[in-house]
């Protein structure tokens, strides 16, 4: 079975409302935590994303995820060579929420 690839140039069929429904602004930013009788309380734990590839696609997804509001370009690790010829890795630590 063949992978299927996305370009991250073509957001033709990329669903930003879906996306944005399920990592909602609110929930990755503290500030705005606050309990209240509408919400329940909730937990907050760490999530790392691990970009692993070309110099080029590392930067491309990283530059993507800012389009997209997720991550500001400077929230990722420097790229990193893993040791394997032509690849890179970079990581963002991000604090969501969980019930």
């Amino acid at each position: 079975m063949m992978a299927q690839e996305k370009n991250f140039g073509d957001h033709q069929d990329f669903q930003k409302a879906e996306f944005q429904e399920n990592f909602n602004s609110e929930d990755l930013d503290a500030a705005n935590l606050k309990p209240s009788p509408e919400k329940p309380l909730r937990k907050r734990e760490p999530i790392k994303h691990l970009l692993i590839g070309s110099p080029k696609a590392v930067t491309s997804t990283i530059h993507f995820l800012q389009m997209i509001g997720y991550a500001n370009v400077g929230d990722w690790s420097p790229p990193q060579s893993t040791g394997n010829p032509d690849e890179v890795m970079s990581i963002l630590i991000r604090q969501i929420s969980v019930l």
